[in-house]
């Protein structure tokens, strides 16, 4: 399994017990959803080496903690603590309306209420204070907030998401 083929599912933080239980902190709204699952992908190196749960169950919020078949100590737990735990694309909860996994939306194009078409999404920039969208027209590129307010309408159908920019916003990149 390659990590393209996977969504990053969070880090183990910590361990929980002398018998190797680790506690992983969730990159996610809905941490619940992953409370019964049977195994994950742990990033060890450059690889994604599959783990089985024996146990799996939520601790304080969005913490999970984690009896892994193959980890039964404290020095087993040592060996994967900051790692990155992963799942493949195809578990991912199903989005509806207009909310969306960032990846998903890669090749969309933008549609912008006062100037039409204005590029394809080709990446989103969530390492800034605020998520971008990074859009190519031609030979320029575009840096569109990520928000609700701009978002009007996400069309997976058509491949397209509508957005009301700020006044003067796309100007400043097409003029």
């Amino acid at each position: 399994m390659q990590k393209e083929d996977c969504f990053y599912l969070g880090n183990i933080v910590s361990k929980y017990s002398f018998k190797g239980e680790v506690l992983v902190k969730l990159d996610t709204d809905d941490p619940e959803i992953y409370e019964n699952m049977e195994s994950v992908f742990v990033s060890l190196g450059n690889n994604l080496v599959p783990f089985f749960i024996k146990r799996c169950r939520l601790h304080k919020s969005n913490l999970l903690r984690i009896d892994f078949e193959e980890v039964k100590s404290e020095s087993d737990a040592d060996r994967i603590m900051k790692c990155g735990l992963y799942l493949p694309l195809n578990q991912l909860p199903k989005l509806t309306g207009d909310k969306f996994y960032f990846h998903e939306v890669i090749g969309f194009t933008m549609l912008d209420d006062v100037h039409g078409d204005i590029g394809i999404i080709q990446s989103i920039n969530d390492s800034t204070a605020q998520a971008l969208f990074e859009v190519q027209k031609d030979d320029k590129q575009l840096l569109i907030p990520l928000n609700d307010e701009i978002i009007t309408k996400v069309d997976r159908e058509n491949k397209t998401i509508h957005v009301s920019t700020p006044e003067g916003l796309v100007d400043l990149y097409l003029s």
